[in-house]
C-alpha cells in the first residue's frame, strides 16, 4: 500500500468494536490508530479535536454536537452499510468525507437472507423442533421451492444486486426498483417500476437505508397494493417496516411468511407497549423467522469491512 501523507500524531479513533486487523491496515497506510471501542459519547467530544478521522459502527450518533470541537476532523468511516446515524449535512457543512463499508458485508447479507427464506418456505425451523420432541410429521411440513418465484428487491445497491444474483441461480425471475437508478438491467435482475412489483411479486425483499423517505414505508396501505400475497423479507433497517402493519399482514394471510433481521426497536428490553405487544404475537407465530440483525455479520465480513474501509480512506489521501 502507499502511505498517506498527514501530521497528527494520533490519526483514526474508532469508538466501536472493531476486527483487530483494523488496526494493522491503518498503520499500513500511515495512519495511526487510537483503538477506544468502550469510550462514552462525552469523551468523544472532549478529544475528538485530535483525530483526522472517526471510526464507526452502530453505537454513536455523529451529530452537530459531537462534530462542533471536531477541528482537524477529514473524514468519517462507518464500518458497515447505512448512514443513519450520520448528520450529513452538518458533516457537508464541515468538508468531512464519509465512507460506508457497503461492499464490505453485500455477500453476508445476500446469504443471510437465502437462508431465513428457505428455512421459512421450508418449515424448517418448525421440522427441526418437532423432530426433537420426537414428533415426524412429513406431510404437515411440505414446502414450496424457489424456483418460478417473482422477487421484488426494492433498492438495487450492493446488498440488492448481490441478492439477485443468489436468487437467479435458484431460478427465480427478480424485479428491481431504485428510485435513484436508471437502465440498470442485468443478467440477474429486470429493472421494473413499483406498479410491476406490486403486480408481479411472490416474494419482497427491501435493499434501501433508513432516510425520512423511506421511515414506515412499509404499512398496512403499501402491503394493500400488492396483488398477490406475498413472503416478506427486511435485513435493511427495521424502522422502514412497521411491525404493527406485518403482524395485521400475517393475521389477514396478505403476508405469508416474514423473515426478519431487523425490528423498529432492537432494544427488547426498552420496547414500549404497543411494540411489545406485537413482538410477543411475532415470537409466537411460526410464520416469522427471526434474528439480532446478524445478516452482514459474519467472520468473513468483520474483515472485510475494513478492507473496503482502508481503501477508501487511501484513496481519498493519495
Amino acid at each position: 500500500m502507499n502511505t498517506i501523507t498527514h501530521t497528527e500524531e494520533s490519526s483514526v479513533l474508532i469508538v466501536d468494536e472493531m476486527h483487530l486487523s483494523i488496526l494493522a491496515m491503518l498503520e499500513a497506510v500511515g495512519l495511526k490508530p487510537d483503538y477506544q471501542p468502550k469510550i462514552k459519547r462525552q469523551e468523544i467530544i472532549d478529544i475528538i479535536a485530535n483525530y483526522e478521522g472517526l471510526i464507526i459502527r452502530s453505537k454513536t450518533k455523529v451529530d452537530e454536537e459531537l462534530l462542533l470541537p471536531a477541528t482537524r476532523l477529514k473524514f468519517i468511516g462507518r464500518a458497515g452499510a447505512g448512514l443513519d446515524l450520520i448528520d450529513e449535512t452538518i458533516v457537508n457543512k464541515k468538508n468531512i468525507k464519509i465512507f460506508a463499508a457497503n461492499e464490505g458485508n453485500r455477500v453476508a447479507v445476500a446469504e443471510h437472507i437465502i437462508g431465513m427464506l428457505l428455512c421459512l418456505m421450508n418449515n424448517i425451523m418448525i421440522a427441526d423442533t418437532q423432530v426433537r420432541a420426537g414428533k415426524w410429521l412429513r406431510e404437515e411440513n411440505r414446502g414450496y421451492e424457489l424456483l418460478g418465484k417473482t422477487v421484488g428487491l426494492i433498492g438495487y445497491g450492493n446488498n440488492g444486486m448481490e441478492t439477485a444474483k443468489r436468487l437467479a441461480a435458484f431460478g427465480c425471475k427478480v424485479l428491481a426498483y431504485d428510485k435513484y437508478k436508471d437502465n440498470f438491467s442485468d443478467a440477474y435482475a429486470q429493472q421494473a417500476s413499483m406498479e410491476e412489483i406490486y403486480a408481479y411479486a411472490d416474494i419482497l425483499s427491501l435493499h434501501i437505508p433508513l432516510t425520512d423517505e423511506t421511515f414506515q414505508l412499509v404499512n398496512q396501505e403499501f402491503l394493500g397494493r400488492f396483488a398477490k400475497n406475498i413472503y416478506f423479507i427486511n435485513a435493511s433497517r427495521g424502522e422502514i417496516a412497521s411491525l404493527e402493519a406485518i403482524w395485521q399482514g400475517l393475521q389477514s394471510g396478505k403476508i405469508l411468511g416474514a423473515c426478519l433481521d431487523v425490528l423498529e426497536n432492537e432494544k427488547l428490553n426498552q420496547l414500549t407497549e404497543s411494540q411489545k405487544n406485537v413482538f410477543e404475537q411475532l415470537i409466537k407465530s411460526e410464520k416469522v423467522v427471526l434474528t439480532p440483525h446478524i445478516a452482514g455479520w459474519t467472520h468473513e465480513s468483520y474483515v472485510r469491512i475494513n478492507e473496503v474501509l482502508v481503501a477508501k480512506i487511501q484513496q481519498m489521501f493519495s
